[in-house]
């Protein structure tokens, strides 16, 4: 069974990884938070228009919606490069999945699934972005994880990565640490189903009883040596008695 397995290290980049990082990080809450003040701006017309078809103001056809286009804000991006070069300094796909995650959090929104979604603020304790695995371009070598843009990054190698790598999260604390959570598709071996049929009954005067009716008899350890320890007890209370006086 293929399922989705993560790993989470510690990561120790270099001085100019730590500030291609930390502007990746600003650049993907920039773009977040435009296409996000931009569907706000949809959401506060399309209530006007819902207003005035209710009172006969507009057609019923006019504007029949605000929900956000994951692919066509996408295509926005290369526009917004423009407008602001600093973008091109960094991950494309980091913005790209920026854009992706606004889309879903829309998505959960309009199911009623979560509340509407937030502007991200610089002040929030926890700072992170997420790129794609794309023709290779997230990898492991040695003690050291492949990221792009950011080259060769030393890393805290606890365990192997196993599976095929999806994405690759980097995350910085209060604390100033930096991580990486890397998501990975694995096979997992499916452990056989029991057999419904075959059931144990645990009691009090029998250990166990199985439903063929083989009985597990309960030995008692304790009942067995009461008296004994009864006995051992007396002499140790007296005993410290007398070492007492």
């Amino acid at each position: 069974m293929v399922v989705n397995k993560a790993y989470k290290f510690r990561i120790y980049p270099t001085k100019e990884q730590l500030a291609l990082i930390n502007k990746t990080i600003g650049c993907s809450r920039f773009v977040f938070n435009f296409f996000l003040g931009k569907q706000k701006e949809k959401d506060a017309y399309w209530y006007i228009c819902e207003e005035m078809k209710q009172n006969g103001q507009l057609p019923s056809n006019e504007w029949e919606g605000s929900f956000l286009d994951k692919y066509a804000t996408i295509k926005e991006l290369p526009a917004l490069k423009k407008e602001d070069s600093f973008l091109k300094e960094v991950d494309s796909i980091a913005l790209q999945k920026s854009v992706e995650n606004l889309a879903d959090s829309y998505s959960r929104y309009y199911k009623k699934q979560n509340k509407s979604p937030r502007f991200k603020s610089k002040k929030n304790p926890i700072q992170s972005y997420t790129t794609k695995h794309t023709n290779g371009n997230i990898g492991i070598v040695g003690n050291k994880i492949k990221l792009p843009k950011l080259g060769l990054v030393r890393f805290a190698k606890s365990r192997e990565v196993e599976g095929r790598i999806i994405n690759a999260t980097i995350r910085r604390n209060p604390s100033g640490k930096y991580f990486i959570s890397v998501l990975a598709e694995t096979n997992v071996q499916v452990l056989p189903k029991t057999n419904r049929s075959c059931g144990v009954d645990v009691g009090l005067k029998n250990f166990a009883i199985l439903s063929d009716g083989t009985v597990y008899q309960n030995p008692k350890f304790f009942r067995t040596v009461e008296k004994k320890l009864a006995k051992a007890q007396r002499i140790l209370s007296r005993r410290q008695e007398i070492a007492s006086k």
